[in-house]
């Protein structure tokens, strides 16, 4: 087994007291006093979270936009500066290779944010697919992420700054600068709230951290909170309800196909064979990866890929992969032996008071 990769900020999170785990190659947090408080603060408060592992690509030059629309199915004509959008990379079967944030720096000139698990496949599949003169270039180990999020983070961010944020609409970014250092600071993230992602220099980000922190409004969240807080939302996690063989219209995601450029997998990124659908259960046991999904009959026509408790809710939720015959069912059960879970199809998001779009 290789050694995990560590981020900028392992140590603090080691001297802090926080849980580690493995996630996709990388010594990560995944709670530090509980993901049930982590959660709850992030949804009334701020919460700052390491996501230093996620991957970064810089691509620019003459017709760079028109090369890359080729490669993801994110609408570029549509991008112009300053601004960010979600898609995908496919493969040519339709099928996804990876999910990411595509931000457009200037004319021909972008950032990809990859998966942190995907990016060696993510940068070779690009690159294979650029002409040769184009300039692409991985800066993943040279640039720290943190993710402030909770409906005062605007007002954590323009204390610790010293700017005001509060301009930003959603999905939208600008350069600054932290330390004497350019940051890019974005309206974005993966919990429903109101947040910013922040992207500097790898050996600033300790600095940024501490900063945050300093604000008794914020406190630490790890994985396990962010894994609530997305699914809560119905927000995808690759790997669980995004993969390669799975079409962003299967993951009912085929809103983020609005591109008319030729791209990879276009021609079967509508394809439906299975459903994912969200699925509400009663009580607090949750149902796991990869639980069969059935019907009230007892036939076998899915499986899991995200279950939890959903502390914002007080009951357990999951979105599952379902034979699209039966995707329109109302009733379910969840779950192997004699005692299945009984879940009903429900609608996204699970969780409907989040302030991510919030007018500032």
């Amino acid at each position: 087994m290789s050694e995990l990769s560590r981020t900028p900020l392992h140590s603090w999170h080691v001297a802090h007291g926080a849980k580690m785990v493995p996630f996709a190659g990388w010594d990560m947090p995944v709670q530090y006093s509980g993901i049930l408080e982590e959660h709850q603060h992030t949804r009334t408060k701020a919460s700052v979270f390491d996501i230093c592992h996620m991957g970064e690509f810089k691509l620019r030059g003459a017709k760079a936009r028109n090369a890359l629309s080729r490669i993801v199915t994110h609408n570029l004509a549509t991008l112009g500066p300053r601004r960010c959008r979600y898609g995908f990379l496919l493969n040519e079967d339709g099928g996804v290779i990876d999910d990411c944030i595509v931000y457009c720096m200037a004319d021909d000139d972008y950032m990809l944010v990859v998966n942190g698990a995907r990016v060696d496949t993510d940068f070779a599949w690009i690159k294979s697919h650029l002409p040769a003169d184009m300039f692409f270039e991985n800066i993943s180990e040279m640039t720290a992420k943190i993710d402030l999020q909770g409906p005062e983070s605007c007002r954590v961010l323009n204390e610790a700054t010293g700017e005001d944020w509060s301009f930003l609409t959603y999905f939208s970014f600008k350069r600054g600068e932290f330390d004497g250092d350019p940051m890019v600071v974005s309206r974005t993230g993966y919990t429903g709230e109101l947040g910013y992602e922040l992207y500097l220099r790898e050996d600033k980000a300790r600095a940024l951290w501490e900063l945050l922190l300093q604000n008794p409004l914020v406190k630490p969240a790890g994985l396990g909170a962010r894994d609530t807080l997305r699914l809560e939302m119905g927000m995808a996690l690759y790997g669980q309800d995004l993969d390669e063989a799975h079409t962003p219209a299967e993951a009912g995601m085929a809103s983020f196909l609005k591109s008319e450029a030729d791209y990879i997998g276009k021609a079967k990124a509508f394809d439906v064979r299975e459903s994912l659908i969200p699925l509400v259960l009663e009580g607090r046991r949750a149902a796991r990866h990869d639980d069969p999904v059935l019907l009230p009959s007892g036939e076998a026509v899915g499986r899991v890929t995200s279950g939890s408790f959903a502390p914002s809710l007080g009951h357990a939720v999951a979105l599952a992969y379902v034979d699209a015959r039966h995707a329109q069912g109302t009733d379910f059960l969840v779950g192997k032996g004699a005692k299945p879970l009984a879940a009903t199809r429900g609608t996204l998001p699970f969780y409907t008071q989040g302030t991510a779009r919030v007018k500032l």
